[in-house]
């Protein structure tokens, strides 16, 4: 390829809470199975034949702690390959109900089918030991650059500092315990940012991390450095990103996309195609994979198209070639969009063809792509750019419950003793984030899944007030047997030692 127009990024930013134990249908383990049939399994092996092809620096991706313990975890390993084999089971019911009936829906049966056929065989050929093996080939070559972010993925301009400190550093020391290699870059939860994070940031040795377009007024084409750190912040070019997904449009509502929210409840199947945004679930038309592919090869073009529009417009702008960054969440991309997976490849083909430099951030870093300073205000990649999702009247009771754990935890730290790890007190650490995960109050904010998140932001706060309020009365013997039951099943993280949580006021 001749000297590239500009540079192009792709950051998938991959993330479900905690789930395992803790419900199953309609939200819960359920959530979790789909997102790693539809959205992980694909993704990996699109990265993979990237790399036998010898590809490198192809995508940044964020993989959360918590959600690179659900899927090294051995309950939520066995579950999934019961799921997959379930979801063989339901294709092959759905074949016997539509033998008779319109051809295109018998297609359906027969496609789902040989999906989870192959799903099958590749978890259990690549996926039996977890995601972590997988994952580490394809981050040692280069192929992907391993983002990560604090522990249970708690919105981070409302934590107390030390505690905030302390989910980051356990955060990045549980992705170099799985992969190997400490990340450099971060996907902070809800891209939250308070002015003066760049601070804990270099000091934990997070060298780089996103932010929303509008933080950097949209002016997203290099990564600059924020305040008076060597700390690098990139934005979302909103542009370009907002042609795939946006709060009011985007690829995946194309009438021939299969449609997310339509089952066939007697196989739980999907059987239709969108059809159109004001037709009904029972009036909707039946999917037909060839209208489909054509819609990805119309709206991989179209995105090409507008990623080299856009640089040539921030290169005219600027005197030299710059960088787009396009992200989303992982779960979009198959789980949310079927076709998913089939648009991000053709697009990560056709863009070199059309003279752009695919890359990560790290690789825009290395090719030059870097502005100025610049100082953040507060802001997140929620409605409205501020903190109103996650700290906004709707979730008000969260927050003050949040706060008031933090300072009680806070409080009991001081009577840790630094020469004795105390499982009991690493259970209610383990709690406490557990509870102050950004994901509830999203939840809530939304109106998705509203009293489930709220069940668990109680639950974790609940499991917190117990154990504290045994080891504060001399309850010991008590406290021990109950974190040891709570540890089989809120057990992530199990290097996680309360003592790192105790820091100088």
């Amino acid at each position: 390829m001749s000297d590239p127009i500009g540079g192009f990024a792709l950051v998938l930013h991959s993330h479900l809470p905690w789930l395992p134990h803790h419900g199953t249908w309609p939200v819960g383990e359920e959530w979790l199975y789909q997102a790693w049939a539809h959205s992980y399994l694909p993704l990996v092996d699109l990265v993979r034949r990237f790399a036998e092809e010898g590809r490198r620096d192809v995508l940044t991706l964020g993989v959360t702690p918590v959600l690179a313990a659900q899927l090294d975890d051995p309950h939520a390993l066995r579950a999934a390959h019961d799921w997959l084999g379930n979801w063989n089971l339901r294709a092959q019911y759905a074949a016997t109900r539509w033998q008779h009936g319109d051809p295109l829906l018998r297609e359906v049966a027969a496609a789902q089918f040989r999906d989870s056929a192959a799903a099958l065989a590749e978890f259990e050929g690549r996926w039996r030991h977890g995601f972590s093996p997988v994952l580490r080939p394809l981050v040692d070559g280069g192929v992907v650059e391993l983002i990560g972010g604090p522990a249970t993925h708690p919105f981070q301009p409302l934590l107390d500092p030390r505690l905030r400190a302390a989910a980051l550093r356990l955060g990045l020391d549980d992705t170099a315990l799985r992969v190997g290699t400490r990340p450099e870059g971060i996907w902070a939860p809800e891209c939250g940012y308070a002015p003066g994070m760049e601070t804990g940031y270099a000091a934990a040795g997070v060298r780089r991390f996103l932010v929303d377009g509008p933080a950097l007024h949209g002016d997203t084409a290099f990564a600059r450095t924020v305040g008076d750190s060597d700390v690098v912040c990139f934005g979302r070019d909103l542009e370009v990103t907002y042609r795939v997904w946006s709060p009011k449009a985007g690829y995946p509502g194309d009438p021939a996309y299969r449609d997310f929210h339509t089952y066939d409840h007697p196989s739980g199947l999907k059987p239709s195609r969108v059809t159109g945004r004001a037709v009904a679930p029972q009036d909707k038309r039946p999917y037909e994979p060839a209208l489909a592919a054509a819609a990805v090869e119309r709206h991989a073009a179209d995105f090409v198209d507008t990623v080299v529009r856009r640089l040539r417009e921030q290169r005219d702008r600027h005197g030299r070639p710059a960088l787009v960054v396009a992200a989303y969440d992982t779960e979009l991309f198959g789980h949310w969009w079927y076709e998913g997976p089939a648009w991000l490849e053709r697009v990560l083909r056709l863009l070199p063809e059309a003279g752009v430099r695919v890359t990560t951030l790290r690789g825009a870093l290395a090719a030059g792509y870097v502005g100025g300073r610049v100082d953040l205000p507060a802001s997140s990649w929620g409605s409205g750019k501020d903190w109103r999702v996650w700290d906004g009247e709707q979730v008000a009771d969260l927050v003050h419950a949040g706060a008031e754990l933090q300072r009680d935890l806070l409080d009991l730290l001081r009577g840790v003793d630094p020469g004795h790890r105390d499982p009991v007190l690493d259970q209610v650490v383990r709690e406490a984030l557990l509870a102050l995960s950004s994901d509830w109050a999203f939840m809530v904010t939304k109106d998705s899944a509203a009293d489930y998140a709220r069940r668990r932001a109680k639950v974790h706060g609940e499991r917190y007030a117990e154990l504290a309020s045994l080891l504060r009365s001399g309850a010991r013997e008590r406290a021990g047997a109950r974190a040891a039951a709570l540890r089989v099943v809120d057990g992530p993280f199990g290097h996680l030692d309360a003592r790192q949580f105790v820091t100088p006021e």
